[in-house]
């Protein structure tokens, strides 16, 4: 394609056009084939074109596509509910339906300030998160995400949000501490930064259960999220899950936080929910936080135009319906281990890979120049983009990242397949993982 209209990602380049998906690859016009290693975003959790979804989604069309929520309720909205509900952590009692990951968090975020606003205590300002933490492109969310390559421009728009240390165990733990002892002290940061912020002024803690994007599919170190709710509980503050990413089966678990014996009292839901198949997000709501609304003003003050679409929720709720049927959870739990088995005996002595990491079909691999040291490559030299580039040449798609220590310096690759792959397509990832990434490192200047 030689001109576009398309205001695409890169105004340098025009991607090549995709005109068809099966399974885990999608094809362009020329027939070329891409392995979906990456879920495109950890978004294709059922690969592409699974005739369960696409017949349900006819279904609803041919029924009604689209009833603004400002008028009537839809079934497929009302059932999808209920099945979030009845599935998630805690008391839940509501869903509360968008159309992507970052309208999940600014609705997360407003919510937790109306509650506030809705029992008395409107003198909660404060959001606290971490550094090397994504919650979406919107202003508020931005603002909320430790994402400094993509915040920095916007800076002088953005809320004030503090933020503290991410849960990196391979970077931060002390060669001394135990992975709990390394917990305890980054819970121990979160409560003094609530004491000096004011405990009777803190809104909410905001962290990703697996950090996705920024760095790497990051998991929590043991005790770490148990010990966050309880000082949570403590100063009487909501503790937002963004589970956009790692969420609805990602990890091996419907919801991340399950593998954390943890409710939080906000979980945003996006990606996996529908699977890629049409735009929508979700925050799943405590029973307490939309009893204070109902007793209070009796409305969320918030909304947009596509909330609750028809047809997207009918689209979730079929993907739902196949991971549920399917038996999908056990299959990432079963895949996982060969998975993680292939990774490591390809990369575990890899030279420039410092670290593998992850669960279920979330995995993370952080390049270094030197393995002993985890010196980092020059972020000058792009070593993240050179591997998507060598990837997508050999047929498969991944999601590097540059930035991962702090915003300027590391270089990791996010790898999220369809919960449908098989064996044989997680090593032909793989193989063609190894090749790029070689590629990526000899095509560096000496």
């Amino acid at each position: 394609m030689s001109s576009t209209y398309v205001m695409h990602r890169s105004l340098r380049n025009t991607p090549p056009v995709a005109t068809r998906g099966k399974g885990v690859w999608l094809y362009d016009a020329g027939g070329n084939a891409w392995l979906d290693g990456s879920g495109g975003a950890a978004v294709s959790c059922l690969g592409h074109g699974h005739p369960a979804v696409i017949d349900a989604m006819h279904r609803q069309i041919d029924q009604l596509a689209y009833a603004h929520t400002g008028f009537f309720t839809t079934e497929p909205a009302e059932t999808l509910a209920q099945r979030l509900v009845d599935d998630a952590p805690g008391d839940a009692s509501h869903a509360y339906f968008v159309s992507g990951g970052s309208e999940a968090i600014e609705a997360a975020l407003k919510m937790a300030r109306q509650y506030f606003v809705e029992i008395g205590q409107p003198q909660r300002t404060h959001i606290i998160a971490r550094r090397q933490s994504y919650h979406g492109n919107t202003l508020g969310a931005l603002a909320v995400g430790g994402n400094e390559w993509r915040r920095q421009q916007f800076a002088p728009l953005l809320i004030d949000v503090a933020h503290v240390s991410p849960c990196y165990e391979y970077r931060d733990r002390h060669e001394n501490e135990t992975a709990e002892q390394y917990s305890q002290r980054l819970v121990r940061e979160l409560e003094d930064t609530i004491l000096e912020l004011g405990a009777d002024k803190v809104i909410a803690f905001c962290a990703e259960p697996i950090v996705g994007a920024t760095a790497g599919a990051l998991p929590p170190t043991p005790g770490y999220f148990k010990g966050v709710r309880e000082i949570c509980d403590k100063y009487g503050i909501l503790l937002i899950a963004d589970e956009v990413m790692c969420g609805m089966g990602r990890t091996g678990t419907l919801y991340a936080v399950e593998q954390e014996d943890i409710v939080p009292d906000l979980i945003t839901i996006a990606k996996g929910l529908g699977g890629g198949y049409q735009p929508i997000g979700a925050v799943v709501v405590q029973k307490r936080i939309a009893d204070a609304m109902q007793k209070g003003t009796g409305f969320f003050q918030h909304g947009h135009t596509y909330i609750g679409h028809a047809t997207a929720c009918a689209a979730a709720l079929a993907v739902q319906n196949v991971i549920r049927d399917e038996n999908l959870l056990e299959r990432v739990r079963q895949l996982s281990l060969v998975l993680q088995q292939e990774l490591r005996e390809r990369f575990s002595g890899h030279p420039h890979v410092g670290d593998i990491r992850g669960r279920g079909l979330f995995f993370g691999l952080e390049l270094v120049k030197d393995r002993a040291t985890k010196q980092v490559f020059d972020p000058a030299l792009q070593l993240h983009a050179r591997v998507k580039r060598e990837a997508f040449a050999r047929g498969l798609m991944v999601y590097p990242m540059g930035g991962t220590i702090d915003g300027r310096q590391g270089d990791h690759i996010l790898l999220a397949p369809p919960f449908i792959i098989t064996e044989n397509e997680i090593d032909m990832l793989v193989q063609r993982l190894a090749a790029a990434i070689q590629a990526a490192i000899e095509s560096l200047p000496a």
